[in-house]
């Protein structure tokens, strides 16, 4: 029979905060790019914008 014991606590402990410092580093990393004007638009924002562009057109010309 197996039992969790301190070992896994601190493990699990560990692996939370190198997450929680990657998440960190990443986000560092990403405010100093827009500061630099190395900013783009994410991709999802585009693919909404087609979408909501052609859903107004087609909507224009079904509803007329």
């Amino acid at each position: 029979m197996t039992t969790s014991g301190p070992s896994d606590r601190s493990e699990s402990g560990a692996e939370r905060q190198n997450w929680v410092e990657r998440r960190r580093e990443k986000i560092r990393a990403e405010i100093d790019r827009n500061r630099r004007g190395e900013y783009t638009v994410p991709t999802w924002v585009l693919a909404l914008a087609l979408v909501l562009i052609v859903g107004g057109w087609l909507a224009l010309i079904f509803l007329a």
